[in-house]
């Protein structure tokens, strides 16, 4: 598809990068079949052909109005055409520079920026996210069972691990994950200790800037990445193994990281080898001798939720499952597995309705077999999913760690 940039963008490094992009578009429309926005509407310009064209419009004529901004705003960027796409289409990327140009060329009304500036400075925060959550914990018994489901409760830790092994690896704390679930992490530091491989926090790293990334802010977001990139480097240079996320959406951010600041003489180098060395914590314990962990103990019937960034952006999809069918777990059967649940970080919040439809059809997918509790990868997808599951919706990684405690010591 081919893009005749408008003078005044000529020299608009986005707007370049983001002609270049379209060009991939061969407008087949094999991308309507796998877009969960499109499937719920109908509407072309909810699916990525017609957001292409409105980004096109927006590069040829140098303005775009409130039409494009909605459409826009209604992908869940689940890169699910991305998989399907048979010419490589970097969609994803093409959003995230479309949304950028449009917060800076074309404003939002204050009420909007007001909202969207509130939502990036709490989920971007863990300690701000933790101090707004305790009080609701707290009053979660008291409050309507509507209003209680979107407060998870507070989690057990556990004992961290003692031992410190040859091999270490850095994590992700992640921010609302750090707050909400911290026995993700906690749990994936005890199974790797059975692997004889530390976890190692660098509390001075935060966020990995994909929520003011996704949102159009892309300096904070840069600078966010920048953070973190200065908080491993020293461990990084000292030769760490590897960064692992246990949150696939920050995954799949951390995995951008060499993209995103290519153009930064002083981070493009770190930021492409921070991007090397990540890796989930999935991808970490699939390439270990698996028979280290030895058998589980569990005996519920497992439902696997694959985030769509781990399937469509890191392309890991059926990794949680081989893992947990290697530990002796029970996996039911699932359908639709590569449509999204609704939950896209801060989408759930700011499209409720579409996405309580798609969490809806992802619920009915997900249960059909009838489990016993449903596990996903990816801390977003876990609560919006767990609002109305009906039954326990958890961290795969959790679930792991339970059952290998439980399990026969290894022989």
């Amino acid at each position: 598809m081919y893009v005749d940039l408008h003078p005044r963008l000529q020299q608009d490094q986005d707007a370049v990068e983001a002609s270049k992009l379209i060009s991939a578009c061969v407008h087949c429309g094999f991308c309507l079949a796998t877009c969960p926005t499109y499937l719920d509407g109908g509407d072309e310009r909810d699916s990525p052909r017609g957001r292409i064209y409105l980004l096109k419009q927006l590069l040829e004529t140098g303005t775009a109005g409130a039409a494009t901004r909605r459409h826009l705003d209604s992908c869940l960027t689940c890169r699910s055409c991305e998989t399907t796409c048979p010419s490589g289409m970097q969609y994803g990327n093409l959003l995230d520079i479309g949304r950028g140009m449009m917060e800076r060329d074309a404003p939002r009304p204050l009420p909007q920026r007001a909202w969207r500036g509130l939502l990036r400075q709490v989920f971007s925060r863990p300690a701000l996210f933790a101090l707004l959550l305790r009080p609701a914990q707290w009053l979660r018994p008291a409050l309507p069972r509507a209003l209680a489901g979107k407060i998870p409760p507070r989690q057990q830790v556990g004992e961290p691990p003692r031992a410190l092994h040859k091999r270490s690896m850095l994590v992700l704390d992640g921010c609302v994950q750090q707050a909400a679930t911290p026995a993700t992490n906690a749990a994936a530091a005890r199974v790797l200790d059975r692997l004889a491989i530390s976890l190692v926090a660098v509390r001075s790293a935060g966020c990995c800037g994909a929520v003011n990334y996704h949102l159009g802010a892309h300096e904070p977001g840069l600078d966010n990445m920048r953070r973190n990139i200065d908080a491993w480097w020293p461990q990084v240079e000292a030769g760490v193994e590897a960064i692992v996320s246990c949150a696939t959406g920050c995954g799949s951010m951390l995995a951008e990281y060499g993209k995103a600041l290519a153009h930064d003489p002083g981070y493009a180098h770190k930021a492409a080898r921070i991007a090397a060395l990540h890796r989930d914590i999935a991808e970490v314990i699939a390439g270990e001798d698996l028979a280290e962990l030895g058998r589980a103990a569990g005996t519920q019937r497992i439902a696997v939720h694959v985030p769509c960034s781990q399937q469509h952006a890191l392309r890991q999809g059926g990794m949680v499952q081989r893992v947990l069918s290697s530990a002796g777990f029970e996996l039911s059967v699932t359908r639709d597995d590569h449509l999204c649940c609704g939950s896209a970080g801060t989408y759930s919040v700011l499209q409720p309705q579409r996405a309580g439809r798609l969490r809806e059809r992802k619920l009915a997918a997900l249960s059909g077999d009838r489990p016993d509790v449903i596990v996903s990868a990816n801390i977003g997808c876990q609560l919006h999913l767990g609002e109305a599951a009906g039954i326990p919706v958890r961290h795969w990684i959790e679930l792991l760690d339970e059952a290998l405690a439980t399990s026969a010591p290894k022989t």
